[in-house]
């Protein structure tokens, strides 16, 4: 079976930087933290949510562990910023080149700063969105920090 194109690009992406990932795709969904780990079998912790934010109007990326409530406030400070704002889909569109419920933590349309959740090193292995809300793929910590050049922070 033939990957959607935006997965596709994720893996393009990853071969760029170096790394080989196996995208699985899970067609009955793996939009929510939840269902991405009922789908591959995993722990929630083992998610990596994509979630994209502006601090100081600038679009950010930060990297949190499935079951974690993103702190804004704290999220504000990981960037060094003053103010922070949700972005809406179009936003997020534009900034990533991806659509929410399949926001990988590479490949987007633009470079984002990123910042990763501290939680997410606790595991061997943690499983991210791969361009589409059914396509995802497996990374260890250390390569998803590396990969993306982010910061590791406190984030929730």
């Amino acid at each position: 079976m033939a990957l959607h194109p935006n997965a596709e690009r994720v893996a393009a992406a990853a071969l760029e930087l170096g790394i080989t990932i196996d995208v699985k795709t899970y067609p009955q969904g793996a939009r929510t933290a939840e269902d991405a780990a009922n789908a591959i079998g995993v722990q929630v912790g083992q998610i990596v949510k994509s979630l994209v934010f502006a601090v100081d109007d600038q679009p950010v990326l930060a990297l949190v562990s499935g079951p974690n409530r993103l702190d804004e406030a704290k999220l504000v400070a990981a960037f060094g910023g003053t103010s922070s704002k949700r972005l809406d889909a179009n936003a997020v569109r534009a900034a990533t080149g991806f659509p929410i419920g399949g926001i990988p933590p590479i490949g987007h349309a633009t470079v984002l700063p990123v910042r990763v959740d501290r939680d997410l090193l606790q595991y061997e292995v943690v499983w991210a969105a791969a361009g589409t809300p059914n396509d995802v793929f497996a990374i260890t910590p250390e390569e998803l920090v590396k990969a993306t050049g982010g910061d590791i922070a406190d984030l929730v």
